[in-house]
């Protein structure tokens, strides 16, 4: 399919300003088409760490994603396109609840989430993604580890990762998109009508769900199965972005929302208009103060070091 003429001009404004586009599984499929790099949030942590000739970075994700790429790259403006792009779990973990965990268990390391905000990054000892918290986890050698903010993800930790105490902060960190899909009963019923269709489950789904799926995996791993396996129907427990990208990869192949209407609303924030504004204006920038760069860096690179 060809590209629209804003497409194209953001590509034009792109190369001249020598930026790099960053955009996660859950953008819209126009952003996804003209993308440099793809992916989940790990990937992307990954690749921001290696784009040296970028003088611009433009995140298309949410805030923390965006935040994670001027951590890690001090020395490079990195804007976002929409200040609204705000993830909520994020924002469920107030610093007070964190703290008082951490007095209240002063020899447990403390494993957060990539998916929060920079203040509480820098409190952690190391984060984690949903495709590799139950390795970070076990890899501590911690008999008590304080983990947050997803309670969903300390379920599926705690189903592969025995003998070790978590402790959950805050109480119910959750993601809307997936806590929406419930027990996965809209899975099922596709599943019985689709019998030999794989049902596959994001960590951060409701436990019931994860137990019910076939496979439990992060949208990387579900990128990867996508690939390895010999089905042609899947059910899909995560949001649809990672959906249309897997139905344009393998137009063979039949993807499924596990449950009707799975969209972020924050991730959709963001669309080619704003993100030509963003360039042209090289608006909005992301800035993290230094002290608390310093601190949060070295736990995100503790992560890129264990995995």
């Amino acid at each position: 399919m060809g590209l629209n003429e804003l497409q194209r001009s953001i590509i034009e404004l792109k190369e001249e300003k020598n930026a790099v586009l960053l955009v996660h599984n859950y953008q819209i499929p126009e952003i996804q088409d003209i993308a440099d790099y793809l992916g989940d949030s790990l990937q992307l942590c990954r690749l921001a760490q290696r784009v040296e000739d970028a003088e611009l970075i433009v995140f298309c994700g949410v805030d923390f994603m965006a935040e994670t790429a001027a951590i890690l790259n001090p020395d490079k403006k990195v804007i976002i396109p929409s200040q609204k792009a705000c993830c909520p779990m994020a924002a469920m973990l107030p610093m007070s609840t964190l703290r008082e965990a951490k007095e209240r268990h002063p020899e447990a390391p403390v494993v957060l989430y990539v998916n929060t905000l920079a203040e509480a990054k820098a409190e952690a000892t190391v984060v984690c993604t949903s495709s590799n918290a139950d390795r970070i986890v076990a890899k501590l050698g911690a008999d008590k580890v304080i983990f947050g903010p997803d309670r969903n993800l300390a379920y599926y930790v705690e189903r592969r990762v025995h003998d070790i105490e978590l402790v959950v902060v805050p109480d119910d960190g959750y993601c809307s998109v997936h806590r929406f899909m419930g027990g996965g009963d809209e899975a099922m019923e596709l599943k019985r009508i689709h019998p030999g269709a794989e049902v596959w489950a994001h960590p951060e789904c409701e436990p019931e769900f994860q137990d019910r799926a076939d496979y439990v995996l992060s949208t990387g791993g579900m990128a990867r199965r996508a690939v390895e396996s010999d089905a042609t129907v899947f059910i899909v427990g995560t949001e649809q972005g990672l959906i249309d990208r897997l139905s344009r990869e393998h137009p063979h192949k039949t993807f499924l929302p596990a449950k009707s209407g799975s969209e972020c609303a924050a991730m959709k924030r963001i669309d080619l208009g704003n993100l030509y504004e963003a360039l042209l204006k090289e608006q909005h920038v992301v800035t993290v103060p230094k002290n608390t760069a310093d601190k949060a860096r070295e736990a995100i690179e503790r992560m890129l070091l264990m995995s």
